[in-house]
């Protein structure tokens, strides 16, 4: 009979995961991607290293782990602010504002996720979730150059600039801190202009 895992030992499995992700997170929010170690994982979470091993193979598998549930929550954050009733450039402010906050809130993390150098699989994830962030920014230009809200123009070219530039502005601020509090003000009014959009100077 070939055996078969009960709800309970897959709940416990399941929470033996999160906990590791959880434990794994919180080294590179310290140090980065770069702290992370598989040994100092195992020895922060308080299980051995062969444990770690059952659940990724490597530091490349887990960092990538890393990368996606840390950034799956930044990508619904900017979505959720984006979804709200409004104008088109209120909906860009909202979310850009979102974004650079949470960042600057968080830099060792942002940067990690943003511009460490880091493994192949973790690059990878990059690029799927930047193209995450371009199909949001695209969505709500889509609907403002439609509606006469925003000039035409191509909006998936409009979109990924968004993140480039965004990302790229805050590379600086995040691997060096600043105590800058106008930093998301200046970096949300470029990129409205950027697409033709009008700035409230809402917060």
């Amino acid at each position: 009979m070939a055996y078969r895992e009960t709800a309970q030992i897959k709940a416990r499995k399941a929470a033996q995961r999160d906990h590791l992700l959880a434990t794994a997170e919180t080294l590179v929010r310290a140090g980065g991607f770069a702290a992370m170690t598989m040994q100092a994982v195992a020895e922060r979470a308080g299980v051995g290293v062969g444990t770690l091993y059952r659940y990724f193979d490597n530091k490349a598998t887990l960092a990538a782990a890393v990368f996606e549930a840390a950034t799956a929550r930044e990508v619904a954050a900017v979505d959720q602010a984006l979804g709200r009733e409004g104008p088109a450039a209120e909906r860009l402010e909202r979310a850009l504002r979102v974004f650079a906050r949470r960042a600057l809130a968080a830099p060792r993390l942002a940067w990690a996720l943003i511009a460490e150098p880091v493994e192949p699989e973790v690059d990878a994830a990059r690029l799927r979730y930047r193209a995450a962030y371009a199909d949001l920014y695209k969505r709500v230009l889509d609907e403002g150059v439609a509606r006469g809200e925003l000039p035409p123009q191509s909006t998936a070219l409009g979109a990924a600039a968004l993140v480039g530039a965004i990302a790229e502005a805050l590379v600086g601020p995040l691997s060096a801190p600043l105590a800058d509090a106008g930093l998301p003000d200046q970096l949300t009014a470029f990129a409205l202009r950027a697409v033709g959009a009008e700035t409230g100077g809402r917060a």
